[in-house]
């Protein structure tokens, strides 16, 4: 049986694309036949306290001698100094969802810390697994990683039995994501404040806890553009809680300033459901022609364009709902996603 020590921070649990990729991989290597060992690293990454590092490095280095090791990249990459200590004697792999440097929020001197201590961290792994082929391209140009230690396991998409939607007679918008600054729901509502006179509701599905700053200045962002009875902030829910809310909508939008992948927009294609979205990263490449309306990096006019335009057309909307579901029918499944991770690890081990 192969076995593998599997390293994370935080809450495995924990209600996000990133941490939801992690479980289906756990789940399904051990469908495949691994032993899988949850290492947990403790709170706080990636700016987590001393004595937290303290502790995940010292627990990383009392692993046992030739253990395979994948160590999640949001604290991977503030780790150097432990993936220095345990290289030579693990089969060492990061997981990269994507680059610390490059998340909204983080001062220039911060980005500029953890660009340096992620090239250390990488230099010292056997291989690297990432979500896309953007992030590969930026893991390459950011770090020097060499193509041929870096494997891209796209993240899987579950597929989903349609329902006919029930008309309610206001127009339901949808956003998932956790409520922080990279998410774009400034930009969304600023694009959304001179869309008034339409009938929408918008539900943002994601956790409040990350950034609260950001949540307060949200909804004061709302209050002074008259939206506050438009948005609802639901929170974090359960993922299995989670589909009822796309099944339940009529147009997807995330306003995203980047993604590693983005997992919730395959997520609302695979429920049939047509897609607004921005950002840099892999959101251009995930998002298929006549299913989604991309609109580039902080783009408001285009946001607002899209927006309207899905908001009054309902023939549009139908024409690009059936292309959502002709899509999501070639989206590859967690299974495909865990024999690529299982085949990517058992390489490096070579």
């Amino acid at each position: 049986m192969n076995t593998l020590y599997f390293a994370y921070p935080g809450e495995l649990d924990t209600p996000t694309g990133g941490y939801g990729y992690d479980r289906e991989i756990i789940s399904g290597l051990q469908d495949l036949g691994w032993q899988v060992e949850l290492v947990p690293l403790g709170d706080g990454f990636p700016f987590p306290a001393d004595e937290t590092r303290a502790r995940a490095q010292d627990v990383l280095e009392h692993l046992p001698d030739g253990a395979q090791l994948v160590v999640d990249g949001l604290a991977f990459g503030v780790l150097p100094e432990a993936a220095a200590a345990i290289s030579g004697r693990l089969g060492l792999c990061a997981l990269v969802h994507h680059p610390l440097c490059r998340e909204t929020g983080v001062s220039e001197a911060q980005a500029s810390r953890l660009l340096e201590s992620e090239r250390k961290a990488l230099a010292q792994a056997r291989h690297i697994i990432v979500t896309s082929h953007a992030t590969a391209a930026q893991v390459e140009d950011l770090f020097g990683a060499e193509n041929d230690r870096i494997t891209v396991v796209l993240p899987g998409t579950a597929k989903q039995e349609l329902a006919a939607r029930q008309p309610s007679g206001r127009l339901r918008l949808l956003s998932v994501g956790t409520v922080v600054r990279r998410k774009g729901y400034d930009l969304l509502f600023s694009a959304l404040g001179d869309l008034k006179e339409n009938d929408w509701h918008l539900d943002i599905v994601g956790g409040l806890d990350a950034d609260p700053l950001c949540h307060a200045e949200l909804l004061e962002q709302l209050s002074a553009l008259g939206l506050t009875d438009r948005v609802t902030f639901k929170g974090a829910i359960a993922p299995e809680d989670l589909s009822g809310f796309y099944r339940g909508a009529d147009v997807f939008v995330l306003a995203s300033r980047y993604e590693g992948y983005g997992m919730a927009y395959t997520e609302a294609l695979a429920h049939g459901l047509p897609v607004i979205g921005s950002g840099g990263g892999a959101v251009a490449d995930t998002l298929p022609d006549g299913a989604a309306i991309y609109c580039g990096t902080e783009d408001t006019e285009k946001l607002r364009s899209a927006l309207k335009l899905l908001i009054t057309d309902e023939r549009k909307r139908l024409d690009m709902a059936a292309a959502a579901r002709a899509a999501a029918a070639g989206l590859p499944d967690w299974k495909d996603a865990a024999a690529k991770f299982a085949a990517a690890l058992k390489g490096a081990g070579q």
